[in-house]
């Protein structure tokens, strides 16, 4: 009888799962890199990367490589570093990464330089609901309470909420950023004068004082449903939307509790509650000629004038531009033009034109699910859809439209979208455009109003 020579003299020991990993991800080495390379991820790749993600599970022979390496956390050799695992485990970790966003850059074609994808973010978990463009920073706003802000696409500086999701964000013009979010509240920040990159907050709407001193009243309180009052002055539901009038010191407020609210900036003091629609309002946009537009759930997009009352002033509702069964869900203005554009949940775009009297200009027809965001750069306007596409239009000379292109890497709905003039020597109109995504990624594009190709 022969004795196997590795059994004999010793007591058989089953071998673990984890040991019998450990020797198959060897043998995998042996075959696939002999001299023990590593699979490491090009930084300067031009394609999208895997979204940085932390397990729960980690465990502490977890190889971790500053050159963002994959690892399995079952390997147990430290001496050399493993190569990809089917392991369903597997994840990427780099411990350089300062926040929870990915930089990820790809040029634009050469022979297309006046249009095209510049560069993505990509978070790490969350949507991006809110982004804002103020010269060459952008703030974006999301489901994890965080406002990032970022500079030439790197990340700059960042400040967080105690509680809300970020629904909409604008800047004023002396470095003041309002914010509105998922739990009603109008948050106000600014950035520090003595520290780069610093933001504190420094109030909210309505002010501590205001809102002690009208409280006392019970004149100051609408039911809202049975048995519960809430002050006039605060939203009680979701912040939905918030629009700048800077010229007349104003800042609009919709809510998803029906109400539009007037604050003036000089003093953060409500001035106006309106109850504005019969559901949820979605959209409100600053206009010319003293005009406010509002667009909601139910189907109606409305036109508000400010017109004087007494000692001060007040908005009227002078128009209902559209009565619809489909959702009103974006808004969009071009002071230049004097053209309001309107965004629906059937996909489609309508616009009308005029100072004294708004007439029904057409519809544009770009986008098989609902219009989510809208943006007026110039001559062009910008339609994000659920569909994951932005459309580009240009507004013609005799007031007619046309598609310029789609842009379709987003693999998500584009919730939001913001546009900065882009300084040229030769006066042509170009945009930087910035997207973001329920797919939790902020695009950033560049568009031309005279590029040449058009679609039909």
């Amino acid at each position: 009888m022969v004795i196997d020579s590795e059994t004999s003299g010793s007591h058989h020991r089953r071998l673990t799962f984890a040991a019998f990993l450990n020797t198959n991800l060897s043998a995998d080495e042996e075959e696939q890199s002999p001299h023990g390379a590593a699979d490491v991820i090009n930084p300067s790749s031009n394609q999208q990367r895997q979204s940085n993600a932390t397990s729960g599970d980690s465990s502490p022979n977890q190889v971790l490589s500053p050159w963002n390496q994959t690892y399995s956390p079952y390997y147990t050799d430290t001496t050399t570093t493993p190569t990809m695992s089917p392991s369903p485990w597997n994840q990427t970790y780099s411990p350089y990464y300062k926040s929870p966003w990915i930089y990820q850059t790809r040029n634009i074609d050469d022979d297309d330089s006046d249009n095209g994808l510049i560069g993505t973010i990509v978070r790490q978990e969350g949507h991006v609901y809110s982004l804002a463009a103020s010269g060459d920073l952008l703030f974006t706003g999301s489901d994890s309470k965080n406002i990032r802000v970022w500079k030439d696409l790197k990340d700059f500086a960042g400040f967080k909420s105690t509680s809300g999701l970020v629904k909409a964000i604008v800047i004023t013009g002396d470095n003041r950023i309002f914010t509105g979010h998922q739990d009603g509240k109008i948050r106000v920040w600014r950035g520090s004068k003595r520290r780069t990159g610093g933001y504190s907050r420094i109030g909210s709407l309505p002010t501590l004082k205001e809102f002690l001193t009208k409280s006392v009243n019970p004149k100051n309180y609408v039911e809202v449903r049975r048995r519960k009052n809430v002050l006039r002055i605060r939203h009680y539901d979701a912040v939905s939307c918030l629009s700048l009038n800077e010229e007349l010191g104003l800042l609009y407020s919709g809510s998803w509790d029906k109400t539009l609210k007037v604050w003036r900036l000089s003093d953060s003091k409500c001035l106006e509650s309106i109850q504005a629609h019969d559901d949820a309002i979605n959209t409100v946009a600053a206009g010319f000629d003293d005009l406010l537009f509002t667009g909601s759930a139910d189907g109606t997009l409305k036109v508000w004038k400010r017109e004087l009352q007494g000692r001060g002033t007040k908005h009227f509702l002078v128009n209902v531009l559209m009565k619809q069964e489909n959702a009103v869900t974006a808004l969009a203005v071009n002071l230049t033009a004097l053209v309001v554009y309107c965004g629906s949940s059937d996909g489609t775009v309508n616009f009308w034109e005029g100072k004294k009297y708004l007439s029904h200009g057409g519809t544009l027809r770009g986008h098989r699910m609902a219009v989510l965001c809208l943006a007026a750069a110039g001559s062009l306007v910008l339609s994000g859809g659920a569909d994951k596409n932005i459309c580009v239009w240009r507004r013609n000379g005799d007031g007619t439209h046309s598609c310029l292109s789609v842009l379709m890497n987003h693999v998500g709905p584009v919730k939001c979208l913001a546009a900065v003039e882009e300084v040229e020597e030769d006066g042509e109109g170009r945009w930087i455009v910035y997207s973001g995504s329920l797919d939790k990624s902020v695009k950033v594009w560049r568009v031309k109003e005279t590029a040449s190709r058009v679609i039909t």
